[in-house]
């Protein structure tokens, strides 16, 4: 015990190495950690040469911190239960959260104290300071912060003891007792009993910088929302948002159902898939790339209004826009077409606003979005000949005109890229869109809908009334992002059939085209048409019972909470984004 006490005594001591702590297994340990930081938690290394002391301030010697401090606090857990403490507690009866006790305590005066009320709060400890027969903690929980205020005098000598030796930042903590606001004006809860729920074995980020390197965040969310408090926010909204979705479809008769992630066919969308093989089955599956086609044979069994909230999946690129996993919202109702589904992107849109912000104005990086209604309604042939000057209804099916006509576009990348877009463009259809893409897109700052697609690229959607080789399709953009993408729903199932074919051809040519470029160079690139696509029998079989007019639309839930959240990455808004393995 004098080795204890000694140890104790020296206020700058404030950890030991690894090896200490195993070397002195013997003997009764207190610790007492005033910051967060690996650094802080260590004691100084010997004297060494100035380049050995370089390499200590590499990953490796962060390692070996990291190391050290889970050793003594493991230690510290042996010892817990030595004394007969359990440092994984079962539960703990909380009377307030600290919000609540922010709220209900804030009219007491600077030094006042309530004797008469007892409360109990739990929570991480993320702040520690000690000062002889003081020690003050910030308790964080899902709600907030709260100060406990831990005086040598209203605390057993053993508790006492344990708070200053066993307790440190990270720990889940369990404290009761009554109400104080200290002369600075810091509601406390001036604690008269603790319990530790559980004891932490690894350090928090520094306090000060917090967790600052970007792949941890995304690899380590749960470090990332502790240290970063904001984060949590995020989450918390996308929570309000699909959640005033949810209240939106059912307010105009939507039913939610549930269709299936597993499928037999790729479809509903053109996108490379996930690909798995069932052993009982024997057969490959495919993880969807669209809700789609269920959907629609829903609509054909007679339900009129329905929707999907759910993850869909697709085997390609990474980006701050993509994700291979990614959560929409399908809806489809009869009786309707695309300008239905313009009215429904606005009202779900702006209600998402108005829950999470109030308002229907909101900052994203910088520039003020208006979202109030109407919004901007303009062709896809419109916004092109306005960007470029060039009217793509002069060239009719000359496919060769229309590439020459891009090539002649200021800016325009020539060569290599464009041997993989513009020359593989089939049709006048296609140079639009790539030119639109290229051109357009980017610009969309405000809400605008983009109506009437070229009937190429879109195999899905109904022959627009007025205007030959177009549909009856807008996508809607908002800060130079696709948020959705709606239809007045393909219903004959002999035109189905056929752009379906026609698709599969394309995707053939392609892969064909592919492969034979790849083996000419005998490289290992990135193949896009590897797989095989095959028609959806059962849905087209569907149609043939007859479908009802219809309209359907799909919304990207991440891509509305980066709006909503002024979240620059979509990996900043889904909870454990898909990451390159870590070398």
């Amino acid at each position: 015990m004098e080795a204890l006490r000694a140890w104790r005594a020296s206020s700058n001591l404030i950890g030991f190495a690894a090896s200490r702590a195993a070397a002195s297994a013997s003997r009764p340990l207190g610790l007492r950690i005033r910051c967060c930081s690996a650094a802080a938690a260590t004691t100084n290394p010997p004297a060494q040469p100035q380049d050995r002391r370089r390499r200590s301030a590499s990953s490796s010697a962060s390692t070996s911190d990291r190391d050290s401090i889970r050793a003594i606090r493991l230690k510290k857990v042996d010892e817990l239960r030595g004394k007969g403490y359990e440092p994984y507690a079962y539960r703990w009866d909380r009377t307030h959260t600290t919000k609540a006790l922010q709220e209900q305590y804030t009219h007491l005066m600077n030094g006042e104290v309530c004797e008469d009320v007892s409360v109990s709060v739990a929570g991480r400890i993320v702040a520690r300071r000690a000062f002889g027969k003081l020690v003050f903690m910030t308790v964080r929980d899902d709600a907030g912060t709260v100060q406990l205020y831990c005086e040598k005098d209203s605390l057993t000598e053993d508790q006492f003891e344990q708070l200053k030796a066993f307790i440190d930042i990270g720990d889940i903590l369990g404290a009761s007792g009554s109400i104080k606001k200290t002369e600075k004006g810091e509601l406390s809860v001036y604690v008269k009993n603790f319990e530790i729920l559980t004891k932490s074995l690894l350090p928090l980020p520094d306090k000060y910088h917090g967790l600052t390197d970007v792949d941890k965040r995304y690899r380590q969310r749960y470090v990332d929302m502790i240290a970063n408090p904001k984060v949590a926010d995020v989450f918390r909204t996308r929570a309000k948002v699909v959640s005033e979705i949810r209240k939106t479809m059912e307010s105009f008769g939507f039913i939610e159902v549930e269709t299936p992630v597993l499928q037999g066919a790729a479809g509903g969308a053109e996108a490379r898939p996930f690909i798995t093989y069932h052993n009982s089955l024997q057969r490959d599956l495919y993880l969807r790339i669209a809700t789609e086609l269920h959907l629609k044979r829903m609509l054909v069994g007679g339900l009129e209004k329905v929707y999907e909230i759910g993850r869909i999946f697709r085997n390609e690129g990474i980006s701050t826009r993509h994700n291979p996993e990614f959560t929409t919202i399908e809806m489809y109702e009869a009786y309707s077409d695309y300008e239905s589904m313009m009215n429904m992107a606005e009202e779900i849109v702006t209600r998402c606003a108005m829950a999470t912000h109030g308002k229907l104005k909101v900052d994203y990086e910088g520039t003020e979005i208006s979202l109030e209604r109407p919004w901007r309604r303009e062709t896809m042939h419109s916004l092109v000949k306005e960007a470029t000057g060039i009217d793509f209804n002069s060239f009719g099916q000359d496919v060769e005109s229309a590439k020459r006509a891009v090539r002649g576009l200021p800016g325009f990348v020539v060569g290599n890229s464009e041997s993989t877009s513009l020359q593989a463009c089939s049709s006048v259809g296609h140079v639009l869109n790539e030119v639109f893409e290229t051109f357009v897109e980017s610009t969309l700052v405000q809400p605008t809908f983009v109506l009437d697609y070229p009937v190429e690229i879109s195999p899905l959607a109904k022959p627009h009334r007025s205007h030959v080789g177009l549909t009856e399709r807008f996508e809607l953009f908002i800060c130079g992002r696709e948020i959705g993408n709606a239809f007045s729903e393909l219903t004959d199932p002999i035109d189905q059939r056929s752009r379906f074919e026609n698709q599969i051809k394309q995707h053939n040519a392609k892969r064909a085209a592919m492969a034979k470029e790849v083996k000419s160079t005998e490289g290992e690139g990135d193949d896009d048409y590897s797989y095989e696509v095959s028609l959806d029998e059962d849905f087209l079989t569907s149609l043939e019972y007859g479908m009802p007019p219809a309209s359907g639309m799909g919304l990207g839930i991440d891509r509305l909470v980066m709006l909503l959240t002024n979240s620059s990455s979509i990996r900043d808004v889904i909870a454990f984004p898909v990451l390159k393995i870590q070398q």
